[in-house]
């Protein structure tokens, strides 16, 4: 599942690094092959295509696990692995469908088992660093109001309330105050603050629902900005659809009552730093997610196509290359670049080294892997965000701001087509590319600037640094309720 994975954030500022005791138990998880990980690719592009027969027919949690189960052979080869090694499976933990192993020997053993050593690392610093568009919108401050008037949802109303949901994930210590979101919603929606005492935080692998006051040293590092934006955003667009805060510290397994139609991750990582064996993992885990009718959104990054003398490849030879950026380079993900101003162009904040991101995943030779796969696949505002942090306005840049936006706005889709008896949209980007980028506002202005480079830039049709545009929500609804009534006449 999408929510049992915490990104792995790999940060320069790191000290005081002192080994685990050797007796401590410690938690492992094992990831093995997947037992016909091709034959679920292809049932998720067969439900997730508007021109194929099973369009909209996504797949049971148990007919996922029977595709991803592993063979009993590759099972007998991790528990022989395992066992050779001095530590007993008697009490392995298995996810549904055993693709996925936890063990809690003592450290010593997993330190014996992977031929490593761990320690406990902490951080020395850290911080998180028309006429009714024109009347709602201020190239200042972005509202809510003037996020739904751009994007055509303001006269939209709710309907689907009971079957349909979103959620958010927090990761890094963040939070989503509900205090802050009051104070939010009371000033720029106030018909949506009862959204705020409704949202269900689900708890991770050890986190906690904080809503106290941040200490000092939390507010110096701008503690819950991340997470304030994401609820505020969310509410205050998708109300009275509910929201699910999915709150991880750590890495298990996690299985939720009530998979939500749309999650949005604003968290990633450079590609490179993430190992391919891990990354494979969690890819396939968004195409089971995919497979079972979720719709998954991550941002394409804050520094364009990666921040100036930071551009080399972390291998012997050091060669200069653009960053690209994960999970949101994973094929079953929609991408979300960001934009600014109206008419709308790439956004970019000189003051903050802000850049929206966009380049080309799976990095092989060169500044980028030019048969790879390019993001973001679509754009929304990211500028100058209106955002309510301890209790004072605080304007926000960045994808994290655009990703939720366009979260919002498909699940306001997923609640008129569920209203209309047609199942939600599951994995966008077959329809997208088919189809569904005819609902986009084309951007053609500025750049996926980086590494001393001008980057990607804006141009007419798809692009690698706005995908196709930003969302016009009447459009969208319409290819949409379209795409779903043509396999319902077959």
């Amino acid at each position: 599942m999408l929510t049992s994975i915490g990104l792995t954030a790999l940060l320069t500022l790191l000290a005081a690094a002192s080994p685990l005791r050797v007796r401590t138990p410690y938690a492992v998880r094992e990831s093995h092959l997947q037992g016909n990980f091709n034959e679920l690719e292809r049932h998720l592009y067969q439900v997730s295509n508007p021109s194929h027969e099973q369009y909209g027919q996504h797949l049971s949690t148990h007919e996922v696990n029977a595709l991803v189960k592993p063979m009993d052979e590759a099972l007998d080869l991790v528990h022989s692995w395992v066992e050779d090694n001095g530590i007993k499976t008697s009490n392995c933990e298995y996810s549904p469908a055993k693709d996925w192993i936890k063990l809690s020997p003592p450290i010593n053993a997993i330190e014996n088992l992977l031929s490593t050593e761990y320690s406990v690392f902490q951080y020395s610093e850290g911080g998180n660093t028309n006429p009714a568009i024109a009347t709602a919108c201020n190239a200042a401050l972005v509202t809510p109001l003037c996020l739904r008037a751009l994007y055509g949802t303001v006269k939209y109303t709710v309907q689907s309330t009971n079957t349909n949901k979103i959620a958010l994930n927090d990761f890094l210590g963040e939070s989503n105050n509900r205090s802050d979101t009051k104070i939010f919603l009371q000033k720029y929606r106030p018909d949506a603050v009862s959204g705020v005492d409704t949202f269900k935080v689900e708890i991770i692998a050890g986190r906690k629902d904080e809503q106290t006051q941040d200490t000092a040293a939390e507010l110096a590092a701008g503690k819950d900005t991340e997470g304030n934006l994401d609820s505020e955003t969310l509410i205050s667009m998708a109300y009275p659809i509910p929201l699910i805060p999915y709150r991880t510290g750590g890495h298990q397994p996690f299985t939720p009552d009530f998979l939500p139609h749309v999650i949005s991750t604003s968290y990633a990582d450079d590609e490179q730093t993430v190992p391919l064996s891990y990354a494979l993992s969690v890819c396939s885990s968004f195409a089971q997610l995919g497979a079972r009718g979720v719709s998954l959104f991550s941002g394409s990054g804050d520094f364009g196509v990666g921040p100036p003398g930071d551009c080399l490849a972390n291998d012997e030879y050091h060669a200069s290359t653009f960053l690209a950026r994960f999970p949101t380079s994973c094929p079953y993900i929609t991408s979300v670049g960001a934009t600014k101003f109206i008419p709308e162009i790439v956004a970019t904040d000189g003051k903050n080294k802000f850049a929206s991101g966009g380049g080309v995943g799976k990095q092989i030779l060169g500044l980028y892997n030019p048969s790879g796969r390019a993001y973001p696949d679509l754009a929304a505002q990211g500028y100058h965000y209106s955002t309510i942090w301890n209790g004072t306005l605080l304007p926000l840049d960045g994808t994290s701001a655009s990703t939720p936006t366009a979260a919002a706005i498909f699940s306001l889709v997923n609640d008129d087509l569920i209203a209309k008896g047609k199942p939600p949209m599951g994995f966008l980007n077959p329809w997208l590319y088919s189809v569904g980028y005819k609902g986009f506002m084309d951007v053609v202005h500025g750049s996926a600037v980086g590494c001393g480079t001008h980057g990607f830039p804006a141009k007419k049709g798809r692009d690698a640094v706005t995908g196709f545009g930003t969302p016009w929500f009447p459009s969208i609804g319409e290819l949409a309720a379209n795409a779903s009534a043509i396999v319902l006449k077959r």
